[in-house]
């Protein structure tokens, strides 16, 4: 069985490289971007099976990163988790709205995370 492959789409360096530690001692396979237009490139390279987003990213919202991942046919199909300090209150809804599958607030607990993961994807805990 492979590996689950997460693309990290955050701006961040520091949050994006204490992401990439966490989930690879949790045995997943990651690859990562720092902005939206870098998201749609990496995911239709890498056909992750799950996306971690970010909404503060440059060059745009993650919520229009998440419209057009939603919007393009080869992408629309994966589960992308929101995963922001913005106030939940009202990025939460909208994101729902625009297709996330879950939506956490950072700082991020890593094992809530991978739980969200493997839910969203129909995975049993190992």
């Amino acid at each position: 069985m492979t590996n689950t492959r997460v693309l990290i789409v955050e701006d961040d360096p520091d949050f994006q490289l204490l992401m990439r530690t966490q989930l690879r001692m949790k045995q997943f396979d990651i690859s990562w971007a720092v902005d939206g237009i870098q998201a749609i490139s990496v995911a239709r390279e890498g056909k992750p099976d799950v996306i971690l987003m970010d909404l503060g990213l440059p060059g745009g919202s993650g919520l229009l990163a998440l419209e057009r991942l939603k919007a393009n046919r080869l992408l629309a199909q994966i589960p992308i988790i929101i995963v922001t300090a913005q106030d939940p209150n009202d990025a939460e809804a909208k994101s729902v709205q625009l297709g996330a599958a879950g939506f956490l607030q950072k700082p991020v607990n890593i094992d809530a995370l991978v739980a969200m993961i493997r839910r969203i994807l129909g995975q049993h805990t190992a």
